[in-house]
């Protein structure tokens, strides 16, 4: 139903559990290259457990080969920079949602090719810099689902 894309992941355990977390949503993860990690990395395959084989998981060399592959209709970025909270959202399926490495976060190149309106953020203390890459991820993607009442589609490739 919707997309999660992840830029230039860093850290396998996150990856991990954000493939738990799609096989269990019907979501389907997308991954912008470089990997700070091999997909046959042992951390990613503990946090992922036995649900790698159930999510449907693509890599891609670019951020602009994800669109050309996939060609969302929407495309929104999860940044402490953005002005619009996820909520304020009616994500709609086929919905890209794109999340920044752990470490630095999309970089103003990406930001600044999505409209400042779909770069969404998440609320947090105000002396709070950011939060696990995999919380983010959940927080935004139970949101869209349960804005269409959890209903079970398989992922749209």
């Amino acid at each position: 139903m919707f997309h999660v894309v992840l830029y230039e992941p860093e850290i396998p355990p996150n990856t991990g559990n954000i493939i738990r977390l799609c096989a269990n949503s019907g979501v389907s993860l997308h991954l912008v290259q470089p990997l700070g990690f091999r997909l046959d990395d042992r951390q990613l395959r503990r946090a992922g457990l036995d649900y790698r084989e159930r999510a449907v998981i693509t890599a891609h060399r670019t951020l602009a080969a994800f669109r050309d592959a996939v060609a969302p209709p929407r495309l929104f970025a999860l940044s402490t920079r953005g002005q619009r909270r996820y909520d304020a959202v009616a994500y709609r399926p086929g919905d890209a949602l794109l999340f920044g490495p752990e470490t630095r976060g999309l970089p103003p190149s990406v930001l600044n090719s999505i409209h400042p309106q779909d770069v969404l953020r998440i609320p947090m203390l105000g002396d709070s810099r950011s939060l696990n890459l995999a919380n983010a991820v959940a927080i935004v993607v139970y949101e869209a689902w349960r804005q269409h009442e959890f209903r079970n589609r398989p992922p749209q490739h």
